[in-house]
């Protein structure tokens, strides 16, 4: 799990000097209304939003505006390059976004394959090089490849946002041996699972493999109810979460009794 914590409360997670008492990241796209969005943020005890600068602006909405819903909210903003295809692009739109959005934090996306939608590691670690060095808190979207996430942090990131599966896929964690093997490797680094979270329980799965904080939107924004849904995140990521630090049974090949035989009666 991350050190960067906070001395009086043990389980805060601090990013780039904020604390948080929150491990449930929220994307803001596709939400019925603002009204509903303003709910789900409130029913998912949410910290950090993110908001894609692109679809922003394309959308014909003043930044203000925006800022506005966020603010009331009393969460952070997170910006996001999505729909960035190359270093210079992604660049670009971060520097715009801190001018727009008055934050460093960038949720950094380079996207190298339009099917799957999967990262593109080369034109990533340019941007994040870049970035790091202009004086952005870098929060990449990668995928689960411990060399790939490694070569990041060489370039100065300290969280990691690896992937669960394809983004908007709602297949979860495919992945469940890559995502262990970065916890296992990296046991300082700041870890969030990233896209493809479907459920509740992939959620869950997450927080129990140990990672530090679970970042969806689909599956709460297309939700029948998206507040009700955000709300069952939010309980999913506390018991995952209550479950890693309580410390988790290690699985057996066989049956080990859990009553002791003595052989003998006794008497309570």
């Amino acid at each position: 799990m991350s050190t960067d914590t906070d001395t009086a409360n043990p389980d805060a997670l601090t990013l780039g000097g904020v604390t948080l008492h929150s491990r449930f990241f929220l994307g803001t796209a596709g939400y019925p209304s603002p009204a509903v969005l303003q709910q789900a943020i409130a029913a998912a005890g949410t910290q950090v939003v993110t908001v894609g600068l692109k679809r922003q602006l394309a959308g014909g909405q003043g930044p203000g505006e925006f800022y506005r819903l966020i603010r009331d909210s009393g969460a952070h903003l997170l910006p996001n390059t999505a729909g960035c295809r190359t270093a210079r692009e992604a660049v670009t739109l971060a520097r715009m976004a801190r001018e727009l959005f008055d934050t460093h934090w960038i949720k950094l996306e380079v996207v190298g394959d339009d099917h799957t939608l999967q990262p593109d590691p080369f034109e990533l670690l340019t941007a994040t090089t870049e970035l790091v060095a202009d004086g952005f808190e870098v929060f990449p979207y990668c995928t689960d490849d411990l060399v790939s996430c490694q070569r990041l942090l060489d370039a100065g990131c300290r969280i990691l946002m690896p992937w669960g599966a394809p983004i908007g896929s709602g297949q979860g964690l495919i992945n469940p041996w890559a995502l262990r093997t970065l916890r296992e490797r990296l046991p300082g680094v700041t870890l969030v699972v990233d896209a493809g979270i479907g459920s509740p329980a992939h959620a869950v799965q997450a927080m129990e493999l140990g990672f530090d904080a679970v970042l969806l939107n689909s599956a709460v924004a297309q939700a029948h109810d998206p507040v009700a849904m955000a709300r069952a995140f939010k309980l999913g990521i506390e018991a995952g979460r209550t479950a890693w630090t309580a410390g988790i049974m290690a699985r057996q090949d066989m049956a080990v009794a859990t009553t002791p035989v003595t052989g003998r009666p006794f008497l309570l």
